[in-house]
């Protein structure tokens, strides 16, 4: 068949010409689905029929080897988990609800591979991508984050990426006017030509707003939105995202898409506008596999079938091919389902925000979705067989050999260990500690992005959560964090996914928020790797165990696979996205002391262990063995539970989660964050636990909390903290005349010597920025 005949490929051709050869495998599909394909369609797909089926059973769209397992995050939500769930996994976004008729959607998801490719725009389109999931369900987007990871912060390649991603997401979503309030970031060498670019949306609406995509009712209008379609982002779902990177891949830039933020801003309020005047019956937003996802998708979750004329899309390029604009995945584009009665309102909509449109089709009963390209039909499939009832793989997994040789080698004892400073040698290495890519000041990313933009950022980056303010009347919001530790799930995945997760849950409860929903961004390498898939089940097993024994559900999240280039897997890197809700945002409590009240007392909560397997300081030594540290989540909620009332009763003026870097890492974050020192003695919790000085101060056990607490509360703080079992121990005091960390009987950290060190490393890589 010729390129002319290929692309004028016809239903009635196919079915007369069942010999003609297709490339399939250079659409990303494998022998055995394309097999599939003709069974379900009794005859060989057409060309039209090979893109859509291509980009939609890929594995960034149909989920096929992950699906069995992702179950778990529905099977075992229990009821009381659900109470508030207003919509839940299958949709764009979670929707929960947050009280006084207010609800809150958010969701995360990946632009991975693209961001790789072309870090600005792959990281700009991810931002506008997960924004369009959010406005997909009637709510209006108020905020953004970033969980970023990038390979050695020496290597060439990560000069070349790290500083296109940052400004590509600074740059469309401070256009977009959304603040971005927190994330991570990660260096290391696993994700040397594979940096990982995950982004999380949240947007509110009141109960009544809540959109679903679905296209019902015979007759109702199809309308796409917004712009036009062009060439960019062909083939992103079916080939950039559901490969492994190797040496080829940087050439594939048509695959990754670009975006008009200033377009999505005008498309933000065009939607907002019909779903307040209730001028659609549902939408859909175009993301991945474009049209082919969004016609399928609406097709198969309403009620009959879909009848669409492809020569009715608005185009940037008139060569494009019908399945060419069947996969394209150019930014900026909305479909949505309008009675006839509604369609004047409709376009004047449109008139008012200048926005481009047209109606491709038309809601039918015949359970077909029918695609007619210059007056012949191209498509004619089962939508439910393209959208849902893609292949399904139960993978080989099984326990890597190399694991137990893994987690007998241990940190302690190890030659990285040979040497542990002691009194003013303690306090050069933790300033060169905090002066290590990991535990470095990242204002150089952050200060490139508008945090504070709305007025409703009540706090941000580098504080443990974000927190933004829903209701003006009452100050009720919520709070986020974004957490994973990709070192402890290469060390036990099930316990390294828990531990993500009661990161997660900790650090929205020291801002003040009750933890109450999880979306979570699973970044692995190749499915196809039993050593890699065992590793993704147990993580999925640990999140979903974990969820159910915090009593928070799943609402939704992403998959992402193949992240490996020429055989050799990231770190496994279970992003989980916690969200908390505040009844009040003027009581947030930020994760540093401050000069307000001189003379605070420093507290530590829960109890150290020697656990420095998998720790940052191991990993500043070079090493990554051993067991992760024990996660117990019965603790984790009374510790949350007990945050909670002392935020209530104003029992405390900061608090900080005690994770990478340990305590020697929350103590110097804690004073830098408002540069106000502390007077420190660790002898006697070193001794109730055990430990030395070293061990304490750069342990990583979980469930600990750093807090300053008022000396007028002191009693009453330590007699709820006790009488809850939680473990207290009082380490010191704020001092704002020393500015310095003194530890009793080893060292005195000077704080500009330590600021010093800790805001010149990205800087001093990267070049200065402009402070925003």
């Amino acid at each position: 068949m010729s390129d002319k005949q290929f692309n004028l490929d016809t239903v009635e051709n196919a079915a007369a010409t069942p010999e003609t050869e297709l490339p399939w495998a250079e659409l990303g599909l494998k022998e055995n689905e394309f097999e599939d394909i003709k069974k379900l369609l009794g005859r060989r797909p057409t060309a039209a029929e090979l893109a859509m089926y291509s980009v939609m059973w890929s594995e960034h769209c149909s989920y096929k080897s992950s699906k069995i397992h992702l179950k778990q995050f529905g099977q075992k939500v229990t009821d009381e988990m659900k109470k508030d769930l207003m919509v839940g996994i299958g949709e764009n976004a979670g929707v929960l609800n947050i009280g006084n008729g207010w609800a809150v959607t958010f969701k995360i998801e990946s632009h991975n591979h693209p961001s790789y490719v072309e870090p600005y725009q792959g990281a700009a389109t991810g931002v506008g991508g997960i924004v369009r999931d959010i406005i997909s369900m009637g709510a209006r987007p108020v905020a953004v984050m970033d969980p970023l990871r990038f390979g050695n912060i020496d290597h060439p390649d990560t000069a070349r990426v790290l500083p296109g991603v940052v400004s590509g997401i600074g740059g469309y979503g401070n256009s977009l006017g959304l603040p971005n309030i927190g994330g991570e970031v990660e260096f290391d060498d696993s994700y040397q030509a594979n940096p990982l670019v995950n982004a999380l949306a949240v947007g509110v609406m009141r109960h009544e707003d809540i959109r679903l995509a679905n296209a019902s009712g015979v007759g109702n209008k199809v309308i796409m939105f917004g712009a036009r379609t062009g060439g960019d982002g062909i083939g992103g779902a079916s080939v950039l995202a559901s490969e492994s990177f190797d040496d080829s891949k940087p050439s594939k830039r048509p695959a990754v898409q670009v975006g008009d933020p200033f377009a999505e801003k005008v498309l933000i309020e065009c939607c907002l506008e019909l779903f307040k005047g209730e001028v659609i019956e549902g939408i859909q937003d175009f993301g991945a596999a474009g049209i082919s996802c969004a016609t399928s998708e609406m097709a198969s979750n309403g009620e009959g079938g879909m009848h669409v004329d492809l020569t009715k899309v608005l185009l940037r390029d008139p060569t494009l091919t019908p399945g060419e604009i069947l996969m394209s995945e150019s930014q900026e584009r909305m479909m949505a389902v309008v009675t006839p009665e509604n369609l004047s309102r409709f376009e004047d909509i449109m008139k008012k925000w200048d926005v481009e449109y047209s109606i491709l089709g038309e809601v039918t009963d015949t359970g077909r979705l029918v695609i007619e390209w210059d007056g012949q039909v191209i498509v004619d499939v089962d939508p439910k067989t393209v959208a849902h009832d893609g292949p399904t793989y139960d993978r080989p997994y099984a326990r890597p050999d190399w694991q137990d040789r893994l987690q007998a080698d241990h940190f302690v004892g190890s030659e990285a260990d040979s040497e542990r400073p002691v009194g003013d040698n303690l306090g050069q290495a933790i300033i060169d500690f905090m002066g290590s890519a990991n535990m470095a000041d990242k204002s150089w990313i952050t200060n490139q992005y508008d945090r504070y933009v709305q007025g409703n950022t009540a706090l941000s980056m580098p504080d443990d959560s974000g927190v933004i303010r829903v209701d003006e009347e009452t100050g009720a919001g919520v709070a986020l964090s974004t957490d994973a530790n990709p070192r402890f799930t290469y060390l036990d995945p099930y316990e390294g996914a828990r531990a993500s997760l009661a990161e997660a849950y900790r650090n929205v409860a020291t801002v003040g928020a009750r933890p109450a929903a999880v979306s979570d961004c699973l970044n692995f390498g190749s499915p196809e790797d039993p050593d890699v898939m065992w590793q993704f089940v147990e993580a999925v097993r640990g999140i979903a165990d974990g969820c159910q024994e915090l009593g928070v559900p799943v609402t939704g999240g992403n998959v992402s696979l193949y992240n490996q280039t020429s055989g050799k897997a990231i770190n496994p890197t279970p992003v989980v996205a916690m969200l908390g809700v505040m009844d009040d945002v003027a009581a947030r409590v930020p994760s540093g002391w401050s000069v307000a009240e001189d003379g605070q007392a420093i507290y530590l909560l829960g109890t150290t262990r020697d656990e420095l397997d998998g720790s940052e300081w191991a990993r500043y030594k070079g090493h990554l063995g051993g067991q992760p540290p024990k996660v117990d989540l019965q603790h984790e909620k009374t510790l949350a539970s007990v945050l909670n009332v002392l935020n209530r009763d104003q029992m405390i003026t900061s608090a900080h989660d005690v994770s990478a870097g340990g305590l020697a890492g929350a103590l110097a974050e804690a004073s830098l964050r408002f540069g106000v020192g502390a007077r420190l003695s660790l002898a006697e919790v070193a001794e109730r636990d055990g430990l030395d000085t070293f061990t304490l101060l750069f342990s990583e056990s979980l469930g600990r909390v750093l807090v300053s607490v008022p000396h007028n509360v002191e009693a009453r703080f330590k007699d709820l903290v006790s009488a809850r079992g939680l473990a207290v121990a009082r380490l010191g005091v704020v001092d704002n005349e020393i500015n310095a960390i003194e530890i009793q009987g080893e060292t005195s950290i000077s704080l500009d010597k330590l600021r010093e060190s800790w805001s010149s490393a990205l800087s001093s890589r990267f070049g200065e920025v402009a402070q925003g």
